[in-house]
């Protein structure tokens, strides 16, 4: 693990949450609350006279740049647990925009998630695969990765509230793995040459797989509150690219000894997730347009009273 992997995939992180936080401000004022595809392209022209929608998607393009360069001097699964800083960074940046620190228990789940989450990746700590993918794999793995993106959305479109936005969440989160390892093949390509590049597959494939996370995305966020939507992009995101690292590129999963912090791993996702779903910020309204607007002191004022009711 080189330091420059460590700094890029950590600034990737940052600007990840600063984007999901930015767009989040700007969706919360959306009126059209659906998540179907055709709204939310529809909503995008109206979105795009948005400073903080706009700051947002721009975070996301640096995002990228960041994430493919940490992907190129590293491995999947050392930039994914990293990556999971990203759920820490979401409440920094949300309380500075909203105006409005989420409640004791949101923190508390975020951290037992980002902690149990590289806890897990970091011990099991797959062995540095190689740098393309597996001849002939891609075919599975896209079908697979077919599936469960369109498997979510859909199940995500039959329900509202919190629900909807951990779906469309976790939808998007698997195509963002998916983005990413084929990000990871991308740059195992660069070798080869840039006329080499341009005329294969990889680049375009790319293109799309990102196109459409971008548009899930956008209706998880449109669809409920962060805390309700972030862990699972950061937690699907972050597994999704595992699971294609060890499938894609031979990046083999230590078991033996680590199974131990392996399982406190799993068990500190475990209590963050069961502690965010009784969380008040979950189905509440500390990353809403409104209390961004009405200034730190009514925001906490609202919450208050929202709580003890």
């Amino acid at each position: 693990m080189s330091v420059l992997t460590v700094v890029l995939a950590l600034f990737a992180a940052l600007s990840n949450a600063a984007a999901s936080v930015l767009q989040r401000r700007a969706a919360a004022q959306d009126e059209d609350r659906a998540g179907a595809v055709h709204t939310v392209v529809r909503s995008l022209l109206r979105l795009v006279r948005d400073r903080y929608w706009v700051g947002g998607a721009a975070l996301l393009a640096l995002t990228t740049v960041l994430q493919a360069s940490a992907l190129a001097v590293g491995s999947l699964a050392v930039v994914q647990p990293l990556m999971a800083t990203e759920l820490l960074f979401t409440l920094v940046v949300g309380s500075v925009v909203f105006h409005r620190r989420p409640d004791l228990r949101t923190w508390l789940a975020f951290v037992a998630l980002a902690v149990g989450l590289a806890l897990f990746l970091g011990a099991a700590s797959p062995a540095a695969g190689q740098d393309t993918a597996t001849p002939g794999r891609w075919g599975w793995a896209g079908l697979a990765l077919f599936c469960a993106v369109t498997g979510f959305a859909a199940v995500g479109s039959a329900v509202r509230g919190a629900p909807r936005a951990a779906l469309f969440g976790s939808a998007s989160a698997v195509a963002f793995g998916g983005t990413a390892a084929l990000l990871k093949e991308v740059t195992g390509r660069f070798p080869q040459g840039v006329g080499a590049v341009l005329t294969q597959w990889p680049l375009y494939a790319t293109g799309v797989v990102g196109v459409i996370s971008f548009l899930l995305l956008q209706s998880a966020l449109r669809a409920g509150t962060l805390a309700a939507s972030q862990p699972a992009l950061t937690l699907g995101d972050a597994l999704t690219s595992v699971a294609l690292g060890w499938a894609l590129f031979g990046e083999e999963i230590v078991l033996g000894v680590r199974v131990l912090p392996e399982l406190i791993g799993i068990a500190l996702i475990g209590l963050g997730s069961v502690g965010l779903a009784r969380a008040p910020s979950v189905h509440g309204t500390w990353d809403t347009a409104p209390a961004a607007r009405d200034g730190p002191g009514k925001g906490r004022r609202q919450e208050q009273e929202q709580e003890q009711t």
